[in-house]
């Protein structure tokens, strides 16, 4: 059996806060507008990486290191209000 590069592991949780059900919604506004306003600097950023690609021939590390993050961001939010994960994410790009 050949190892893949990416593994998902997945726990059962028993008991899932109600409360925070309900509201999820409400409680991501405040990340949805920060990444709005990050979301117009990643499309600037991605920008001056297709520049940057097309004359170095590579990916900047800043440049990918930003719109990485923001997506890892973005993921995390997003899995949050479509009830795959319980835990409230993290405001940054951790």
């Amino acid at each position: 059996m050949e190892d893949y590069p990416i593994t998902i592991s997945v726990e059962y949780e028993e008991k899932l806060s109600r409360l925070t059900t309900f509201f999820r919604y409400a409680m991501a506004i405040p990340h949805y507008i920060c990444l709005w306003g990050i979301g117009i600097a990643v499309q600037i950023v991605v920008f001056i990486a297709w520049w940057a690609i097309l004359f170095l021939g590579r990916h900047t590390r800043w440049t990918f290191d930003f719109v990485s993050g923001y997506l890892r961001w973005y993921i995390r939010v997003g899995s949050y209000c479509l009830l795959l994960a319980d835990k409230y994410p993290l405001f940054g790009f951790q």
